[in-house]
């Protein structure tokens, strides 16, 4: 399963919210910080406030913060919230569909049971579980500010969820 750069943003952005919990954070910063575009991140960020999840205050001293406690923001919620479609074959989208091989196929039961398995995980973690050490979090909160239009160096190693039980 492959996940939209927009769903991918919206992560990245609440995860930055919440490591930075202290303040409000500015879209300029997170858009240097992750070396991606200010108008992406601005259209994320009022994406991610008419859903619920961010608070924003504008002018000079605005910026977001999260709107609720991370403990409360589901990542499965999240990505179905922010993914549109989940269409991961033609066949999902029963009114566009042109497969000869549907009637008589498995594999979009296959794919199916897949995407259901992939966000029963995400059910299980919540915005909270992503810095739950606090290493993590440290890491986040000290990623390097890049200059504009460039990416920071990507780490090599990513940390593993545990689920919680």
């Amino acid at each position: 399963m492959q996940l939209t750069s927009f769903t991918d943003y919206s992560l990245r952005v609440l995860v930055f919210a919440a490591a930075h919990d202290d303040r409000r954070c500015q879209t300029a910063e997170v858009a240097t910080t992750f070396g991606i575009s200010r108008h992406h991140v601005v259209k994320v960020v009022n994406a991610l406030a008419h859903l619920g999840y961010l608070e924003t205050v504008r002018g000079r001293d605005g910026g977001f913060a999260l709107a609720r406690p991370a403990t409360e923001i589901g990542l499965g919620e999240v990505v179905r919230r922010t993914e549109g479609s989940m269409t991961v074959v033609e066949c999902f989208a029963p009114a566009t569909n042109t497969c000869p091989l549907l009637p008589a196929c498995g594999l979009s039961q296959v794919l199916g049971d897949a995407l259901t398995a992939f966000l029963r995980v995400l059910d299980r973690h919540t915005l909270a579980d992503l810095l739950a050490e606090p290493r993590w979090r440290a890491r986040v909160r000290g990623l390097p500010r890049a200059r504009a239009g460039r990416r920071p160096a990507a780490t090599t190693r990513r940390p593993t969820l545990r689920p919680r039980p």
